[in-house]
């Protein structure tokens, strides 16, 4: 048996000759192993910084449902803390999370005892029912109780999107209408502010859920949860929204409100009104009519197709070469129709938001056999994602980069992890006297604030070495 081991052991630390192509023809390279514990994330230390500075542990600790009567159980901050970082890292499914573990330092980076295992997470989201998931949401709120007071309020964007899961046999998985047609999905329904790039709210939903089912009891929850701070004056949506109900709802809250109107049958006869009921906009291509409804203002818009092949609105077979659009709002009537039109529009914004929820952070590939597990994964990774915008307003970052952009330019920066004097240490592998200077101005935005290790503070002697101006990840 002995030999046995001495034979494996002396298989796993030869080095491999592999002929590799240059442009200089075929160099032969050794490939061997390293016992240094090595990361390809050790730019994750910034991101444990900042969550330590916003005290997201303890808001964990606060909002999950996990009570561990085993001394050998993880701790489960630590727990979601692994299923964040895995996010960040790219992963989109317990088990791409669990791969991190493959990672000998990412764990110490993330300040957590040790990357779960995908069936440590299973049971982990498995234990969170319907409250945990109410609880969980209350990060939403956390997440956005810092921004100031407004002079004319905050816009709130609200939306439903689709998460299609082919498979199908999970909870709340129904078929439901998508844009690649019918297909097995969830239905979440998501509030976002427009001033500054947060998601205030969620509700996952199942699959054969229309947009507006549920809408004004979510507006309420949504309100109800926003800071005192956060005061909301006017809600966006799509045609989705557009019901009696919710206009009904937004009026007895006294909201101001702009949503896309149906192109039904009334609408389209105002569509196909002869040219002097349009009203030119002094936007080429742009022509606008209004007219009185007894639910709110009517606006109606038609786009040259031939000046603004690229405009949103629909297609009318009655009047080709336009795309017509209807809005319907209770702004006041100072507010003109044109402008009217330019303050919906900036509600595109949240689809750019969804689908980066959706590719970026994981939406579409988290999908658990217990319908509120699901939900519980959802929370986390959108909190993942107010995290990040945070992070980049704590940098001071004059321009939001997604978490593609912000996992390549911070995140993924191989290190070395080990201790030095007894104390753990971590050297970025970062090769040129510029970037040097970037990750030295960076690192000193939180060590400035109290310096908590030797590594941090011997490079904060060092300081006088260099000019140092932060520059944008952007």
């Amino acid at each position: 048996m002995l030999k046995t081991t001495d034979a494996a052991d002396k298989t796993a630390n030869q080095t491999v000759r592999l002929d590799l192509g240059t442009k200089d023809g075929v160099k032969s390279m050794r490939i061997g192993f390293t016992d240094q514990r090595l990361t390809a994330h050790g730019g994750l230390a910034v991101w444990t910084r900042f969550i330590t500075e916003r005290g997201l542990r303890e808001q964990l600790r606060a909002v999950l449902p996990h009570a561990p009567t085993s001394p050998n159980a993880y701790d489960p901050t630590d727990t979601a803390l692994g299923f964040i970082g895995g996010i960040l890292c790219g992963a989109d499914k317990l088990a791409r999370v669990a791969h991190l573990a493959h990672d000998p330092a990412v764990a110490e980076v993330l300040g957590i005892e040790a990357i779960p295992s995908q069936s440590t997470l299973s049971r982990f989201f498995a234990r969170c029912g319907r409250s945990a998931g109410e609880a969980l949401s209350g990060l939403h709120r956390w997440a956005v109780q810092d921004l100031p007071a407004r002079a004319g309020g905050y816009t709130l964007d609200l939306d439903s999107f689709s998460l299609i899961h082919e498979d199908g046999h999970q909870e709340g998985v129904r078929v439901g209408y998508t844009r690649k047609g019918l297909k097995p999905c969830h239905r979440p329904i998501v509030a976002a502010l427009a001033e500054v790039p947060l998601v205030a709210h969620f509700w996952l939903r199942p699959g054969n859920t229309a947009c507006v089912s549920g809408a004004s009891t979510f507006l309420g929850d949504t309100l109800a949860r926003l800071p005192a701070s956060v005061c909301v004056t006017l809600v966006r949506a799509d045609s989705g929204f557009c019901t009696r109900g919710m206009i009904a709802e937004l009026e007895s809250r006294h909201l101001h409100y702009i949503m896309t109107a149906a192109l039904r049958a009334p609408v389209r006869t105002l569509c196909r009104h002869d040219d002097s009921a349009w009203t030119p906009t002094g936007v080429p291509g742009i022509e606008v009519q209004e007219v009185a409804h007894e639910e709110g203002r009517l606006i109606v818009l038609r786009q040259r197709v031939t000046e603004r092949p690229n405009a949103g609105g629909k297609k009318l077979l009655e009047v080709p070469g336009y795309k017509f659009q209807a809005l319907r709002t209770n702004l006041p009537a100072s507010v003109t129709p044109l402008e009217v039109w330019r303050r919906y529009n900036g509600r595109a914004d949240i689809e750019n938001r969804i689908k980066e929820l959706g590719i970026q952070f994981g939406l579409k590939g988290l999908c658990c056999r217990s319908f509120w597990a699901t939900e519980a994964a959802c929370h986390l990774a959108i909190c993942a994602y107010n995290l990040c915008v945070g992070l980049q307003r704590r940098l001071g970052q004059p321009v939001r980069a997604e978490l593609t952009t912000l996992r390549w330019r911070l995140f993924a920066c191989a290190a070395v992890f080990s201790y030095t004097g007894g104390k753990p240490t971590l050297k970025l592998a970062v090769a040129t006297t510029k970037a040097r200077c970037w990750w030295h101005t960076l690192l000193q935005r939180f060590a400035a604030v109290e310096p908590n290790c030797d590594a941090v503070a011997a490079l904060s002697a060092r300081a006088g070495h260099y000019q140092l101006i932060l520059p944008s990840i952007a």
